[in-house]
């Protein structure tokens, strides 16, 4: 059993079919039956769906086997123990197969035949992947000009309609969110509250993986619903008794796209938009994250704060993470740039790196040395060694 609850009036909906409250226009958060969970957290057989009994789904899952995703140990010169969770080793290179895996099996319960989404890259690419796995018709609305090819490409190649318009991210948005209100279109962007039911298992996996609760979780901050589900997966494991505290939630944003911040510092529970966000980080380029009021209530109620981070520090953690054998694109680094910036007093720390290093070749061609070009000789290039 599960409800859908009004995050700002509180108002209840028995129904699969709602992205905002009817009453206030709201955020909708999915409310499940906590005593129906079936699941140990003995570190064993993990995948996303081994935690189904608390996953509001009805029927057969539409599943690529995504999850349980490693959580590698990392080097870093400072007292506490760093872990970084690589979301990026999921089936489509990101974190957002955890939401479309649910977000594609309720598109079907609820007998739609096509999906749309607005989109940075990933979350395009990811529904492309699954919808294709549905054999439902995908859409995508993109800023023309401002998506990683690898991730456009994953868009194209899995047979999604890609329409780029002359605007940014939250432009698309405010399309998308139109034309599925008028047609049979199933939005599957996060302000779909069964979408984070996906991504809220990352809590139950650390969990899992660790054996114990961390002390924070560092996670970046594009449009808000990841960190929104991640802390949501922590409080339902401490309301049904599986961990006895929730650990501090640390969102990292971008120095030009950097809303959730700004709000945080100013003690704020809502945004300022920031109109022209700018970064080298590009999934995380958003100005006006749908899932800001989301964020900012996991981040005060855990007792935790908003980082922000240069693209230089971006960069430098990805290099970091790269001579540890762990290849992320930017806007994953942003996560573990945010813990080396500053001096913590945490015993254990989780960063959460969202996508895979190959989803952003054209930042790491730029900022990488090139490749020498010499003559086939092996005295030649000898000397270079």
């Amino acid at each position: 059993m599960y409800l859908l609850r009004c995050i700002e009036c509180g108002e209840v909906y028995e129904t699969d079919s709602l992205y905002t409250c009817a009453k206030c226009g709201g955020l909708l958060e999915v409310v499940v039956d906590l005593s129906n969970a079936d699941f140990r957290l003995d570190g064993n057989n993990i995948t996303l769906w081994k935690y189904r009994s608390l996953i509001p789904v009805k029927t057969d899952p539409v599943t690529l086997f995504e999850g349980g995703t490693p959580l590698y140990p990392l080097k870093t010169g400072k007292s506490s123990r760093v872990y970084i969770k690589h979301e990026g080793l999921n089936p489509s290179g990101s974190f957002k197969d955890r939401g479309m895996t649910v977000g594609i099996t309720k598109a079907l319960e609820l007998k739609k035949r096509s999906v749309m989404c607005a989109s940075t890259g990933n979350t395009s690419a990811s529904m492309a992947m699954y919808a294709a796995r549905a054999s439902l018709k995908a859409y995508v609305i993109l800023p023309s000009g401002k998506v990683a090819l690898g991730k456009l490409t994953q868009a194209m190649m899995h047979g999604a309609r890609v329409i780029a318009i002359k605007g940014n991210f939250d432009a698309a948005l405010k399309i998308v969110r139109k034309l599925t209100e008028r047609n049979e279109i199933y939005l599957l962007n996060s302000i779909n509250p069964f979408r984070l039911e996906g991504q809220k298992t990352i809590a139950y996996e650390i969990v899992d993986q660790l054996g114990y609760v961390p002390d924070a979780v560092f996670v970046p901050i594009g449009n808000a619903g990841n960190i929104s589900a991640i802390y949501k997966g922590f409080r339902e494991l401490k309301e049904a008794g599986f961990i006895d505290d929730v650990p501090e939630m640390v969102g990292v944003q971008a120095e030009g796209a950097d809303p959730v911040y700004r709000a945080f510092i100013q003690k704020k529970d809502r945004i300022d938009p920031v109109s022209n966000p700018e970064t080298i980080a590009t999934a995380i380029r958003i100005g006006n994250p749908v899932n800001a009021k989301k964020a900012l209530r996991a981040i005060y109620d855990s007792g935790g704060r908003v980082l922000r981070v240069s693209d230089s520090e971006i960069v430098e953690a990805q290099k970091f993470l790269a001579k540890q054998g762990v290849g992320v694109e930017p806007a994953s680094a942003s996560s573990l740039a945010g813990f080396l910036k500053e001096e913590f007093d945490y015993d254990t720390v989780v960063c959460i790196a969202t996508g895979n290093l190959l989803k952003d070749p054209e930042e790491i061609i730029r900022v990488c040395e090139k490749p020498m070009e010499v003559s086939a000789n092996p005295e030649v290039i000898e000397k270079l060694l």
